[in-house]
């Protein structure tokens, strides 16, 4: 459900544990050039585009990183307070958003191993938030296993599996 749902990942990731989800601002920085690796869907948005990656906790523990890209005048209207998450500050003026989960993923990396202190592979999604029938921003998120604490067991493919994807450098 959290990976198909349409509700705000900070908001689940707040009641599952009890705990505000705090934003660890990793970077936020103009993206020159598209990565082989941003979901497709981050061509829609007009240029000059900024990219902001960030990792998500609650109490002590990470649960989540995500990476949003953002028209630099939307991010600059939307993301005033950096550290807060951002469906806190898109929903803010009460306005409404439609939300469209376009992909989904297993992803293996050495630095999310890090972070989360756990061996992947790891279950990502990607989306886009729409307002007023134009896409606002394309969002990826990646999650920690230590939300099984709260969700039981994933039946996820072992680490060693050759369809898991190896895309996040």
């Amino acid at each position: 459900m959290l990976l198909l749902g349409d509700g705000s990942p900070t908001r689940h990731l707040r009641l599952l544990t009890g705990h505000e989800v705090q934003v660890q601002l990793i970077a936020m920085e103009t993206e020159s050039s598209l990565s082989n690796d941003a979901p497709i869907e981050v061509k829609e948005l007009m240029p000059p585009l900024i990219r902001r990656q960030v990792w998500l906790k609650c109490g002590p523990q990470i649960l989540a990183w995500a990476e949003s890209w953002w028209n630099e005048l939307e991010a600059e209207h939307h993301l005033i307070n950096k550290h807060q998450p951002i469906w806190k500050s898109l929903t803010q003026g009460r306005s409404e958003l439609f939300r469209e989960v376009d992909g989904l993923a297993l992803v293996t990396a050495k630095w999310l191993e890090s972070g989360f202190k756990h061996q992947g592979p790891f279950w990502s999604r990607h989306y886009r938030f729409f307002r007023q029938e134009r896409e606002l921003t394309v969002i990826r998120e990646v999650f920690s296993p230590k939300l099984e604490l709260w969700l039981g067991p994933s039946r996820g493919q072992a680490s060693n599996d050759p369809e898991a994807k190896n895309f996040y450098k």
